[in-house]
């Protein structure tokens, strides 16, 4: 469960991200860029603050 919710809130926030840039303003590609190396990060260090948040909250594996 916590895999699936994972996976819709980073999509989300990409999907966010880039239509903010499009229609606000360009810098909120950094965010997005933000998101890239996060998980490029957890994927080496088996760590992601977005998962433990998940955890904190009660979300089961």
């Amino acid at each position: 469960m916590k895999n699936k919710v994972f996976r819709i809130l980073v999509g989300s926030f990409i999907l966010i991200s880039l239509l903010l840039s499009v229609y606000v303003n360009q810098n909120w590609l950094w965010f997005t860029a933000f998101i890239g190396v996060n998980l490029i990060q957890s994927g080496f260090t088996k760590w992601c603050l977005l998962e433990t948040i998940l955890s904190k909250i009660g979300l089961k594996d």
